[in-house]
C-alpha cells in the first residue's frame, strides 16, 4: 500500500463484506473468462485440428488459435457473440496457412525427371555422339598425312600456324589450306 503520510491521499481500507471496487477486478475477469472460453472449446477444437494436421502439430496449433484470439483487437466483441466460430475459423485459416507453407517447400524441392541430373545421360545422344566421332576418325584417316598432321597439331597440340609452320617446314599460308581442307572434311562427315 502507498503511503505519503497525508491525509488527502488516504485510501479507506474494505471491511469483511464490502465488495470490491470495479478497477481491481476486471483484469482478474478477463482471466477468467479467457480461462473458461479456454476449457470450453479446446476438447472440440483439438478433435478439429487432430483430423487436419499431425498429431504433433496439434498443441501448436491449438496455442496459436487461442493467440489470435486473445492478442486480436476483436477480442472483447468475439468474446461474447460467437468465440467458438472465430475460433474454429483461426483453426481452418492455420491449417491452410500449413499446407500453403508445405506446398511451397515441396514445389522447391521438385526435380523433374527431364532434368539431366536426374535422367542420366541420354543413350541415344550417347550413340549419336559416338557415331559421329567414329565418323570424324574415318575422314581424318582418309585424310593425306600433311593434312591431318597440320590439323591435329593445331585442334589437339594447341600449336600456332606458325609454330606448325615451323615445325612441318611449309608456309603459313600452306597450313591455312590445309586447317580449312580438314575442317570441310569434318563437316561434312558430321552432316552425314
Amino acid at each position: 500500500m502507498d503511503y505519503d503520510g497525508s491525509e488527502g491521499n488516504r485510501r479507506t481500507p474494505l471491511g469483511a463484506g464490502d465488495p470490491l471496487p470495479p478497477e481491481d477486478w476486471i483484469g482478474f475477469e478477463a482471466h477468467t473468462r479467457a480461462n473458461a472460453l479456454y476449457v470450453a472449446h479446446r476438447p472440440e477444437l483439438a478433435g478439429f485440428l487432430r483430423n487436419r494436421a499431425p498429431a504433433q502439430e496439434v498443441g501448436d496449433l491449438l496455442q496459436e488459435c487461442f493467440r489470435r484470439l486473445f492478442s486480436s483487437s476483436a477480442y472483447p466483441r468475439v468474446l461474447f457473440e460467437e468465440p467458438r466460430a472465430y475460433l474454429f475459423q483461426t483453426a481452418r485459416n492455420l491449417v491452410a496457412e500449413r499446407h500453403r507453407r508445405r506446398t511451397r517447400a515441396h514445389a522447391d524441392d521438385h526435380q523433374s525427371f527431364d532434368e539431366p541430373t536426374l535422367a542420366g545421360p541420354d543413350p541415344h545422344r550417347a550413340i549419336d555422339a559416338r557415331d559421329q566421332l567414329r565418323r570424324i576418325e574415318e575422314t581424318l584417316a582418309r585424310l593425306n598425312a600433311q593434312t591431318r598432321s597440320i590439323f591435329l597439331l593445331h585442334r589437339l597440340d594447341g600449336l600456332s600456324y606458325e609454330e606448325i609452320a615451323a615445325a612441318e617446314g611449309v608456309k603459313v599460308k600452306r597450313v591455312e589450306k590445309e586447317i580449312a581442307k580438314a575442317m570441310l572434311a569434318i563437316r561434312r562427315a558430321r552432316r552425314a
